[in-house]
C-alpha cells in the first residue's frame, strides 16, 4: 500500500503540474517549436542524416530558436533512463560475453522450435513481466537474453527484438502499476471520488495483447524487419565468440547479478533504490569481479541509443513546456463542439493520444490529456472513466517510431532498425488496438452508466 501511495503522489504531482500549465500561453516559442519540429520529423523519417546526429540537431535547434534553454535541451543526457541504458548495456554485455545469454537461448529454443513459436514465447514472457514491472526495466533486462536466443537459434535478432518492445508496451496495460500513465489516470480520478480497479485496465489491455501476439505470429510475421546486423555499429553483441574457455564462475556470476538486478528492480519502492542505481550497482559488480573487462564494458554501450534517446527527450520537453502539445489537443477536441458524440469523442481522444505518444513521453501524454478529458466529460455529464481509459490505452500505443518509448530506442542499434521499420511494423498494431478499444470501451466503460 505504501508503494502504491508513493506512486500515487508522484503521479498526482505530475498531473497537477500539467494542469497548471494549461493556464499559460507561449505563443512565440510555440511558433518556433512547430517550425523546427516539422523539420526534425522529416529528418527522422527520411534518415538522410543518422538518427543520433538528428537528435543533436534537435537539441541545438531548440536552443538557437529559444524554445529551450541549454540546460533543458541537454538535460536528457543525464536522464535516469539514460543511466539505466548504460548500466543494462553493461549487464547485458557481460551476459553475452560469458556465453550465458547463449545458454539461456539454448534452453528456450528447446521448447520453441520455430521462429514463430519464439516470437510468441518472447512476447508472452515480456508482457507478463511488464504488467508488474517497469516497461523499460523489463526490456533492458531481456534484450541481451533475446540477442542470445537469436544467436543460438540462428534467427535474425531484428525479427525478435521488435516484438519484444511491443509486448513490453502492451503488457503495461495489464495492471494499475504496469505503466506510469495508469497511475496518472488514477490520480486524476481521485478528486472525483472515482478509481480504476487493480486489473481493470486489463479489460481492454489483455484482448489487445492476445490479438497483438497472434497478429505477429501470423500476418504480422511477414512485415517484421529482416535485417542483417553484421554491418551494424561495432558492438560486443556482433562478435562471434568461442565460449568454451570461459570459466564457469563467470557464467554463473553474470546470471546471478542479472537476477539480483532484476529483483532489485521488482522491489524498487520497497528498498528505496531507483532502477538506474540498481542497474549501476550490477554493472559495477560485474566489472569489479572481472566478469567483464572495462574495455568490453565500454564497448557494450550503444552510443547511438544514448544520443538518440537523450536528444529526443529535448523534443518531448519542448512539446510539453511550450504548450504546443496541449494547444494541439485543445484545438482537435474543441473542434468536436460543446456536446460531441460520446463514441466520436472517445475515438478522437484515443487517436490523438496515439499520435502524441509516438513523439513524446507516454506519461506526459496521459498527464496532458487527462485534465482535458475530465473537463469535457464532466461538461457532458458523462463518466470520466470511459474517456480516461481511452486516454491511457491510446497513450500506450507508442509502436510507430523509435522514439515513442525508451524500449523502442534501446533496440535501434541492436536490431539495425530504420525509422520506417517501426512505422511499417507498428502501425498495424495501432490499428488493432484502436479497433479493439472502440469495441470494448463503450461496453465495459459506458459514458452514461
Amino acid at each position: 500500500m505504501l508503494c502504491l501511495q508513493k506512486e500515487n503522489d508522484k503521479a498526482m504531482s505530475l498531473f497537477n503540474t500539467i494542469k497548471k500549465r494549461k493556464k499559460e500561453v507561449f505563443y512565440e516559442p510555440d511558433s518556433n517549436y512547430i517550425n523546427i519540429s516539422g523539420i526534425c520529423i522529416i529528418m527522422f523519417v527520411t534518415e538522410k542524416i543518422p538518427l543520433g546526429l538528428t537528435s543533436m540537431i534537435v537539441c541545438v535547434g531548440l536552443v538557437i530558436t529559444d524554445v529551450l534553454s541549454v540546460s533543458d535541451a541537454f538535460n536528457g543526457f543525464i536522464n535516469s533512463n539514460v543511466i539505466l541504458f548504460v548500466a543494462m548495456f553493461i549487464v547485458g554485455g557481460a551476459l553475452f560475453e560469458t556465453g550465458m545469454a547463449n545458454e539461456i537461448g539454448s534452453l528456450v529454443t528447446k521448447f520453441a522450435k520455430t521462429e514463430r513459436s519464439l516470437i510468441i514465447a518472447i512476447m508472452v514472457i515480456v508482457a507478463v513481466m511488464s504488467g508488474f514491472l517497469s516497461n523499460t526495466g523489463t526490456a533492458a533486462v531481456l534484450i541481451p537474453v533475446v540477442i542470445g536466443i537469436a544467436a543460438k537459434s540462428g534467427y535474425k535478432r531484428s525479427r525478435l527484438l521488435m516484438p519484444l518492445v511491443f509486448a513490453a508496451a502492451m503488457g503495461g496495460n495489464l495492471s494499475l502499476i504496469g505503466a506510469p500513465g495508469n497511475m496518472i489516470a488514477q490520480s486524476a480520478l481521485e478528486p472525483l471520488g472515482l478509481k480504476f480497479g487493480f486489473f481493470e485496465y486489463a479489460i481492454v489491455g489483455l484482448p489487445i495483447l492476445i490479438v497483438g501476439i497472434l497478429f505477429y505470429a501470423t500476418i504480422g510475421f511477414k512485415i517484421l524487419p529482416h535485417h542483417d546486423t553484421t554491418d551494424a555499429d561495432d558492438s560486443i553483441f556482433d562478435e562471434s565468440q568461442d565460449f568454451s574457455n570461459v570459466p564457469k564462475w563467470k557464467k554463473v556470476l553474470s546470471l546471478v547479478i542479472l537476477i539480483a538486478t532484476l529483483i532489485g528492480m521488482i522491489f524498487e519502492e520497497q528498498i528505496g533504490v531507483k532502477l538506474c542505481i540498481t542497474g549501476c550497482v550490477g554493472a559495477i559488480l560485474l566489472i569489479l569481479t572481472g566478469v567483464i573487462s572495462e574495455k568490453n564494458a565500454l564497448k557494450s554501450i550503444d552510443l547511438k541509443t544514448i544520443f538518440l534517446f537523450g536528444g529526443t527527450l529535448s523534443l518531448a520537453k519542448a512539446l510539453e513546456v511550450t504548450g504546443a502539445g496541449e494547444l494541439i489537443a485543445d484545438k482537435v477536441v474543441g473542434a468536436l463542439g460543446e456536446n460531441p458524440s460520446p463514441v466520436l469523442f472517445t475515438f478522437v481522444v484515443f487517436i490523438l493520444c496515439c499520435i502524441m505518444t509516438n513523439f513524446m513521453s507516454n506519461t506526459a501524454t496521459t498527464a496532458l490529456m487527462a485534465p482535458i478529458c475530465i473537463s469535457i466529460a464532466q461538461g457532458m455529464g458523462a463518466d470520466p472513466r470511459a474517456v480516461l481509459m481511452a486516454c491511457v490505452i491510446g497513450g500506450s500505443c507508442a509502436y510507430a517510431t523509435p522514439i515513442g518509448m525508451p524500449a523502442n530506442t534501446m533496440v535501434v542499434g541492436a536490431g539495425n532498425y530504420k525509422f520506417m521499420d517501426y512505422v511499417k511494423a507498428g502501425m498495424p498494431l495501432i490499428v488493432i488496438a484502436t479497433v479493439i478499444s472502440m469495441i470494448i470501451l463503450p461496453i465495459a466503460f459506458p459514458f452514461y452508466p
